[in-house]
């Protein structure tokens, strides 16, 4: 067992003395290597609840645990600090264990076992066909993608959805402007619709359509010309951007199988529904709504949330008890819209489903100064414009490296700096000089995992091998929190410690033991790089 998870059921144990009643038991890494390396504030959890002094039951916790730690071979003795803190060292081949685990385990570190799969659907881009993808699309791909990562990292059975807004009144704006394109009419000519689409991309619609079919006047035969260009166009994109989905879902599908007029009946039949103005509405506020819903219009038309509510209706019936959905903030007010109608349904979906992974605006620079138009969306930056900027790997590190809710500046001068200011190249370097190491030194790299790890001494030695032990409950608390920035973090961090490591010791030393087993620690390092790399989608080269 893990170190760590042996401490956490050793002081568990100790707690129970105390309180039959379970309590969360957190094991911390102290921010001063002098307190220990985990420590536990058990016992002042316990004091609130026993209105005991907690440094006395710490004490008591230390003394009834001391023979279950000691039997372990792993730990020295624990100890009482401070207020009532439980701190405790490992020793020294407890350090390293951590190294086998990664060599022998390989691509499999950091990944655990299920029984019975859960399974889990992960929504996102789902870009309206009507353009190139935009910098927030590509925010959202690498993020979701990451996300489905994760969480199949842990077990679960993932499905990748993209879901296409292929109807509506943005469909009839996109016909119309390269029905006008192909009438020789440029935008705000006269003749050109309003709020219709200005990129250069409407000019190559309209260009090949007249080349492929030529008349300029069936608007149904352009609008699913248009759309089938853009969706082939954005499928080439996603794949530049190394995105793959198991799953298509169309909008118009759910009109022309009758499911968004099911929905509809079912609302007005659950009795939440009434009459306004020559409208339906919905009494979203029952359930926690500001205000209620129009849900078909005094024109007959039915508003987009009702789409909405009817998709992740089909989402449930298809066994799908977890969904995930990853879209801007500025899809914050259809978080409660959705979820309101589906409760009044009644069929059973529960009154947080689905969950939302919401994400800020992107901000391009470039010299100082944001980049705000492509030539080719007219308007925007897009996803190809980035990696065409800076490569695959810079855009997929770079857009999962905040928190999915806070803003984040894309810096191009910054991502094609070759230092250790740019992250994806740091780690990348430091992967890189590790198989540069492990070529040069000619050792069999399948005995590294029976290598004496005994000649490890320094505290840097140390440190990488704990920062190692750290990265499977990374990789767990990163999915259960739907946040891959952590991961990006982490990696950052371990790449740092190995850097100076490297620059401290020399590792391909004379003397073959010490030599095998700082190669070991090295292998193990690189394999953890590459392991959680993959999961955000980006590369591990072994030159650079």
């Amino acid at each position: 067992m893990d170190p760590k998870e042996k401490f956490r059921e050793i002081l568990r144990e100790g707690a129970l003395r105390f309180s039959a009643e379970e309590i969360p038991l957190s094991i911390e890494r102290p921010a001063n290597p002098e307190h220990g390396d985990y420590a536990s504030n058990v016992a002042l959890q316990l004091s609130k609840r026993l209105r005991r002094n907690p440094r006395q039951i710490a004490e008591e916790i230390a003394k009834a645990s001391a023979p279950a730690l000691a039997a372990t071979g792993l730990f020295e003795p624990l100890t009482v600090a401070g207020a009532g803190f439980l701190n405790i060292r490992l020793k020294p081949a407890a350090k390293l264990h951590s190294i086998k685990q990664v060599l022998e385990q390989g691509p499999r570190y950091g990944r655990a076992r299920s029984a019975k799969a859960e399974r889990v659907q992960v929504e996102f881009v789902s870009a309206n066909p009507t353009g190139p993808l935009h910098v927030g699309h590509g925010r959202q791909g690498a993020l979701g993608d990451a996300i489905a990562a994760l969480l199949e990292s842990q077990g679960y059975a993932v499905s990748r959805e993209f879901y296409y807004n292929d109807a509506g009144s943005q469909i009839e704006k996109l016909a119309l402007s390269v029905r006008a394109r192909a009438k020789g009419i440029k935008p705000g000519g006269p003749g050109w619709p309003q709020e219709g689409y200005n990129g250069e991309y409407i000019e190559d619609i309209a260009r090949d359509y007249l080349a492929d079919q030529g008349n300029e006047d069936d608007l149904e035969s352009i609008r699913k010309f248009a759309v089938a260009y853009l969706r082939a166009e954005q499928d080439a994109d996603l794949q530049a951007f190394g995105v793959k989905f198991d799953a298509y879902y169309l909008e118009s599908s759910l009109y022309t199988e009758g499911k968004v007029e099911q929905v509809v009946e079912a609302l007005v039949h659950s009795g939440k529904t009434y009459e306004k103005e020559g409208a339906l509405w919905l009494r979203t506020t029952d359930y926690g709504d500001d205000k209620d819903r129009v849900v078909r219009k005094s024109d007959g038309s039915f508003t987009y949330f009702v789409p909405d509510v009817a998709y992740h209706l089909t989402k449930w019936q298809r066994g799908f008890r977890k969904v995930i959905n990853v879209q801007g903030t500025d899809h914050h007010g259809t978080v409660k819209r959705v979820r309101a109608g589906l409760q009044a349904l009644g069929a059973g979906i529960p009154k947080d489903y689905p969950d939302y992974v919401l994400h800020s605006l992107v901000k391009v620079l470039r010299g100082g100064q944001e980049v705000k138009i492509s030539k080719r969306a007219g308007s925007y930056v897009t996803v190809r414009d980035l990696i065409d900027w800076v490569g695959r790997d810079a855009v997929r590190f770079f857009l999962v490296s905040r928190k999915a809710d806070s803003e984040f500046v894309f810096d191009i001068d910054l991502a094609l700096q070759k230092n250790d200011e740019n992250p994806v190249y740091y780690i990348q370097m430091a992967h890189a000089r590790i198989c540069s190491m492990l070529a040069q030194s000619g050792m069999d790299l399948a005995r590294l995992s029976a290598v004496d790890l005994g000649r490890l001494k320094s505290q840097k030695e140390f440190a990488l091998a704990q920062r190692l032990a750290e990265y499977p409950e990374v990789v767990s608390i990163a999915a259960q929190e739907l946040a891959p920035h952590s991961l990006a973090f982490y990696l950052r961090e371990l790449a740092a410690e190995f850097h100076s490591y490297y620059n401290a010791e020399r590792i391909l030393v004379d003397d073959e033991t010490l030599r095998s087993a700082r190669l070991a620690l090295s292998a193990a390092v690189r394999q953890t790089l590459a392991n959680g790399l993959s999961l955000l989608g980006v590369s591990a080269p072994e030159k650079m």
